[in-house]
């Protein structure tokens, strides 16, 4: 119908192929204009076509769906790309944002979830699904919010912050010792370069400066996850980057 979206599905596998066409065909609004068994066929389809979406797999023989978006948000006029796949990797759901692609959503969505989709990219929206909006976040968290550290604790080497690490959980020489696999004499070493190095007096000093060095970081991972916790679908604003996303999501 006249004013309908128009939107073409591309999927190697023809039941699942068919499923979304169905689904989107049944929808007010929306209308299938094609169908695609790869990347290349949903590319030429567009270049004729002119759909506004394009759905698009992104496992696909040819050209995958990662390479098919770099084509289609090349033309012009350029459709937009949502991404329906049945993997929630981190490297497709970053290739695929990072291709121009305008939204990813998992392929157990339902049927209102997809069509609304449709609809919000068509409009010049994006958006992620739940389960890809907590791995961007698990992904970039830390690399975003870094532990905040004393600057004596830069002086010791990785072993020796492990030792501190497991001395603040209240660890005996002995426990350490099990723990990381070495003699007991090398943690007594260990314990003594820590000591001297943060300019500590004994183990019950040590404990403390252990303790105060991670707690931001165990506060840190706890507020992640109450925001995770709390995660829906995510819209991208305008002009907005997945790193931009995060800090939005991690500063509300």
């Amino acid at each position: 119908m006249s004013g309908d979206l128009r939107v073409i599905v591309a999927d190697d596998q023809e039941l699942a192929r068919a499923g979304l066409s169905a689904v989107l065909d049944a929808e007010p609004g929306i209308a299938v204009v094609g169908e695609a068994r790869d990347g290349e066929e949903a590319v030429e389809l567009a270049r004729r076509l002119a759909p506004d979406v394009v759905v698009l797999d992104v496992r696909m023989p040819v050209l995958d769906g990662i390479g098919a978006t770099r084509q289609l948000v090349a033309l012009d006029p350029a459709p937009r790309v949502l991404i329906v796949t049945t993997f929630d990797l981190d490297e497709h759901v970053a290739d695929a944002i990072a291709a121009g692609a305008s939204g990813f959503l998992l392929k157990d969505a339902g049927r209102v979830q997809l069509a609304e989709a449709v609809r919000v990219v068509a409009r010049g929206d994006a958006l992620l699904a739940p389960q890809v909006t907590r791995r961007l976040l698990e992904r970039f968290s830390e690399r975003l919010r870094p532990a905040v550290r004393a600057p004596a604790l830069d002086a010791l080497t990785p072993r020796e912050v492990e030792v501190l690490a497991l001395l603040g959980r209240g660890l005996t020489n002995a426990e350490i010792s099990a723990a990381l696999v070495v003699a007991e004499a090398t943690v007594k070493t260990h314990v003594s370069h820590v000591l001297l190095k943060l300019d500590l007096r004994d183990r019950a000093q040590a404990v403390i400066a252990a303790r105060t060095a991670y707690a931001d970081l165990e506060q840190q991972r706890a507020a992640l996850d109450d925001l995770l916790d709390a995660v829906s679908y995510t819209h991208l604003r305008a002009h907005e980057t997945v790193l931009d996303l995060v800090c939005r999501l991690l500063l509300e």
